[in-house]
């Protein structure tokens, strides 16, 4: 899996220092990220602060554990409903 270079609290950082600066261009530069990943950072963690983003972050991890629950419990109805189905 592909490391992050940034945490949340650094994301957050970096938005907040481009908005009281002003010029985007030069925030990139001086943190070597590009113009999308800021503005990809802006629409997921624009106007949140870090305890926000932790919470987020929390969120998206349990519902990842709720679906991958949702698809195994939908196989195991499929293999059972097959199971029925064949005359013995």
């Amino acid at each position: 899996m592909k490391r992050k270079r940034f945490t949340e609290e650094q994301i957050i950082g970096i938005l907040n220092e481009a908005e009281q600066a002003g010029n985007i261009r030069e925030v990139c530069r001086l943190n070597n990220i590009t113009e999308q990943t800021f503005y990809r950072w802006r629409t997921k963690f624009g106007g949140m602060d870090v305890s926000e983003a932790k919470r987020l972050k929390e969120l998206e991890r349990e519902n990842a554990e709720l679906k991958k629950m949702v698809a195994e419990q939908a196989l195991d109805i499929r293999m059972l409903k097959d199971l029925n189905s064949k005359k013995w």
